[in-house]
Formats: structure tokens, C-alpha cells, sequence
């Protein structure tokens, strides 16, 4: 594909053309699709002279013969002197006729998931577009709940999602690991009661509104009503959760709002786009990583933010009206009773909020907002941004 390996891809300088926005050195790429295909007929070629020479048509063959191993290069190594390899490499006695490659498929029980149900339930939407509601109960046993209706839905509309709201689902009980995981938009996912980890994971448009069951006699804000791990890798969509959450809230959230009552440690980790709202206390470590996004905080102590790429700054007028809005909507989706103390003396909850920003994003943001100023084309307006990300 022509890279020379030159180790500046981040830098945007690539002078091959392969890894650059940079539209001059994109005109230098000289690769092309036959090179690649070349390239692995050649490694092909080289892996069945291999076989050969070991006795094996094909790798299904050869797969388990630890015998034929040739360790002794890697055992008189000066690194490994001493090291013992043969328990890892033992060849255990198997009765005649056995297989020592895979022979045989796992089966993963999708076909009893509660998604099958929810798909059922959902066929007029699917098919028609036509509106959904729905309500079902939930154990912690059930996994990724709504993903394979998300992957029905990415079908039915060749990724372009519903219109918002258009299935509108509510499950009362304790979900299990990475409910709503991937959900597209059209979907909106309500959970009474609490959550396991990796709630919202790679979450893609859809919504996902987490509350304690109207029942309960627990003041939400004090207690966690979901694991760790929330919002991971989120690149759309939005999550409302009345209740604290546990570590690494919205790590590599990429393009989600997402809003939550209190967090544990190493909050908005890696973060690169999006937004997180938090109305509570934090752990430690948080906005580790941070290089793009921008996250909110009530009553922040900035003693646990880590300042190597982020800067705790006072929030905009254009920030608080958003905070007010997104607030706002949280209290209508949630209940959610520092939602509405918030918002019953907005004046002096305004200087409780902090705002974190990446340095490096805040360059770019204002390099974007000076090319839409000059009239800059897209390409032009992508080229400022990438010079204003490396300073």
C-alpha cells in the first residue's frame, strides 16, 4: 500500500500519502488494491511451503501437533535460559480417531434471548415503520438486551436507524451485562431498577433511560443503581441515569450525552467526543486521557481531575443553556429529584458547575468556528483543525 514506515501518522505529514488528510500529500498515495492482494498471495504461497515440509496439506491439519514444534531456538535464547516449555506444549493421549481441531459449533443461546421476543413485539416497526411500546419484565441473566433488535433495525433501514422514539420499550427488574449495547436511533430503552456492567456499550443513536423501581424506598442519588464501564465506546445516542454509576463512566464515549448522578473512579477516560454530565460527587482520575468531548460537573473537586490534557473551566452562557436543557430533559425522563432542585433555583446552581475541556480539542473547536468564519471549504476547515490539534 506504499507505507515506508515513517511512524508520523498522527501527525498528519505522511509522505506517501497513506495516513493524511492533507490533500497535497494524498496525491503522492501510490498504492493499489493489487498490491495488497499480491502480498498475500505471496504469504499464501510461503505458509503451504511450510506445510509441506512439516507433512500437512493445510492448517486444519496441522493444528494440535505440537510435536512438530521446533523449540530449541527459542529455549537456548540468552532471554529464556532455564525455561521449560514442554507442560506447555504437552500433547495429551486422545483416543483413536479423535479430532484435534475444532469440529463442532458452540451454541451461544441466542435463540432463547429476550431479544427474540423483542423483535416479535417490534415487527411493525421493523416492516412498517409504525410506533411500538411495549413493557417486560428483566433479569440479570439477560445480556446485551436490545442489541440483535438494534442489528434488526440497522437492517431494516440500511443503517440509517428509525425516527426517534419510534420503539419505545420499558423493563422493570435487574438488567445483566451491556444492556442496550450498540443501540441504533429509533430505539428507546427504559429500565426500572438497576443495571450490570457495560450499560449503553458502543451505544449508535439510540436511548437508554435508567431510574430505581417506582417502588423503592432508597434515595436514588445516594445510591449506585449500575456497574462499571457505562457508555464505553458510545459514538451516538443518549443516556439518562438517575443514581450514581461505578468506575470508568463513559470511557471512549466518541459522539454520546450522557448524564448520571454521581461516578466512581477514572471517569470520562479516554474520552474523544461527546458529552458527560455528572450531578454528583466523583472518584479519582477523572478525564484521564480526555483529548476530545466535553463534560460537566456539579460541585467538581478538582483535586481529583487530572490536568494532563484537560483544563476545569467556568462554564459559557452557550453551556448553561444546554446544562439547563439537558438537565431538564433528565428530570422528565428520569424523576430524578436533583434534577428538579437544580433547576428550582437555576441562578445559584449555575455557579456550582464546572466545565472540563480537553486543550487540544478547545483548539480545534476554535479553529472549526474561524474557518466557518472565513468561508473555508470542507476540506480546507479539515486541514486548520488538524494543524490546530498538533498546536
Amino acid at each position: 500500500s506504499g507505507c515506508i514506515m515513517m511512524r508520523v501518522c498522527h501527525l498528519d505529514t505522511c509522505p506517501v500519502g497513506v495516513a493524511t488528510q492533507n490533500a497535497e500529500l494524498r496525491k503522492k498515495f501510490s498504492g493499489k488494491p493489487e498490491f495488497v492482494i499480491n502480498f498475500f498471495e505471496f504469504i499464501a504461497e510461503e505458509v503451504r511451503e511450510h506445510l509441506a515440509a512439516l507433512g500437512f496439506r493445510t492448517l486444519e491439519e496441522a493444528v494440535g501437533h505440537v510435536e512438530v514444534l521446533d523449540t530449541t531456538p527459542a529455549e537456548e535464547h540468552w532471554k529464556a535460559h532455564g525455561l521449560d516449555l514442554r507442560p506447555m506444549l504437552h500433547k495429551p493421549e486422545l483416543p483413536e480417531g479423535a479430532s484435534l481441531h475444532n469440529t463442532t459449533t458452540q451454541d451461544h443461546g441466542l435463540a432463547a434471548a429476550l431479544d427474540q421476543e423483542l423483535i416479535k413485539i417490534c415487527q411493525p416497526a421493523l416492516t412498517q415503520g409504525e410506533p411500538v411500546t411495549a413493557a417486560l419484565k428483566i433479569r440479570n441473566v439477560n445480556h446485551t438486551v436490545g442489541t440483535i433488535l438494534g442489528h434488526e433495525v440497522t437492517k431494516a433501514t440500511k443503517g440509517k436507524g428509525l425516527p426517534e422514539g419510534t420503539i419505545d420499550i420499558t423493563f422493570t427488574g435487574s438488567a445483566g451485562q451491556s444492556f442496550g449495547a450498540f443501540v441504533p436511533r429509533g430505539i428507546t430503552l427504559r429500565l426500572e431498577g438497576d443495571s450490570n456492567d457495560y450499560l449503553g456499550k458502543g451505544l449508535s443513536g439510540g436511548r437508554i433511560v435508567l431510574r430505581p423501581s417506582r417502588g423503592a424506598g432508597f434515595v436514588a442519588e445516594d445510591n449506585i443503581i449500575a456497574g462499571n464501564v457505562i457508555g464505553y465506546g458510545a459514538t451516538a445516542g443518549e443516556i439518562f441515569i438517575r443514581g450514581q454509576v461505578g468506575e470508568r463512566f463513559c470511557v471512549r464515549n466518541s459522539g454520546a450525552t450522557a448524564i448520571v448522578e454521581g461516578l466512581g473512579d477514572h471517569g470520562l477516560e479516554y474520552m474523544t467526543g461527546g458529552i458527560a454530565v455528572v450531578l454528583g460527587a466523583t472518584g479519582r482520575n477523572v478525564a484521564a486521557g480526555m483529548s476530545g468531548g466535553i463534560g460537566y460537573f456539579l460541585d467538581l473537586d478538582e483535586s481529583r481531575l487530572n490536568t494532563e490534557l484537560v483544563d476545569a473551566l467556568g462554564p459559557t452562557d452557550a453551556d448553561l443553556e444546554l446544562l439547563k436543557s439537558l438537565i431538564t430533559r433528565h428530570g422528565e425522563e428520569t424523576g430524578s429529584a436533583v434534577a428538579v432542585s437544580l433547576l428550582g433555583d437555576w441562578d445559584a446552581a449555575t455557579v456550582r458547575f464546572t466545565k472540563v475541556l480537553p486543550r487540544d480539542y478547545a483548539r480545534v473547536i476554535a479553529a472549526r468556528e474561524q474557518a466557518e468564519v472565513d468561508g473555508l471549504d470542507e476540506e480546507s476547515t479539515t486541514i486548520k483543525m488538524m494543524d490546530a490539534a498538533r498546536g
